[in-house]
């Protein structure tokens, strides 16, 4: 049993229920800097672990009424195709991961500055494919700056809801370039799954100002732990 997969997992889960943030812009340095993966693997790994997780935390917000269904479909609408068509042009043409510290480093500049609902989409839908990153730092950065009279756990459930399907497309197309731990990924859903929906209902008992600092300090650190 790997303890250290099964609390990473844990720990992230219980971080992103509570802001939708965190998902890839934590995990993938951890499964890089501490699991020695391959970027490119690690990448794989932490998307079909968000898509996974983010179920258990959408489920848990859905039931609070945490979801804006309008704004997901919005999102959808972009991100979905805009994943697809970014594998598809990473068969056609061999790219790799060769990509992926560039696209981190530049991923963590925008945590820290976050800019149509629809456009916003098509930005996640390929940025997450490339780096992992994204679908909940940057995704609830946007929503937030789109729609500022959102409240903040509406903000998080929202976030969370379209967060699912985008990492699930761009999980399985990682899986088809072979890039998963299959293994490691067991381990942290063991831990996962129960901290994010302890952080999915702990959002509901925290007071509005509370959960927004909780976010925008998660902002922060996610932008400062990528760069880095």
């Amino acid at each position: 049993m790997d303890w250290l997969a099964i609390l990473s997992g844990f720990g992230v889960g219980a971080i992103v229920g509570m802001t939708g943030v965190g998902g890839g812009s934590l995990m993938t340095p951890l499964l890089i800097g501490v699991f020695r993966l391959n970027p490119a693997v690690a990448i794989g790994t932490d998307l079909f672990f968000a898509s996974i997780t983010k179920t258990s935390g959408a489920i848990a917000h859905a039931r609070h009424g945490h979801i804006d269904r309008r704004i997901v479909t919005l999102l959808l609408t972009g991100s979905l195709p805009a994943a697809v068509a970014t594998f598809a042009t990473m068969h056609a043409t061999g790219i790799t991961k060769a990509w992926a510290s560039t696209l981190t480093f530049s991923l963590g500049i925008a945590l820290l500055l976050p800019a149509l609902t629809v456009a916003a989409g098509a930005l996640l839908g390929v940025l997450v494919s490339l780096s992992s990153v994204g679908a909940g730092a940057i995704g609830v950065t946007l929503i937030l700056i789109l729609y500022p009279r959102l409240s903040t756990q509406r903000l998080v459930g929202t976030d969370i809801a379209h967060a699912v399907p985008l990492t699930l497309v761009a999980g399985i197309g990682h899986w088809t370039l072979g890039h998963i731990d299959w293994a490691l990924l067991g381990a942290l859903l063991i831990g996962s799954l129960p901290g994010i929906w302890i952080g999915a209902n702990l959002t509901k008992l925290m007071p509005e100002k509370l959960t927004r600092g909780l976010l925008c300090l998660s902002l922060v650190t996610a932008g400062l732990k990528v760069i880095h």
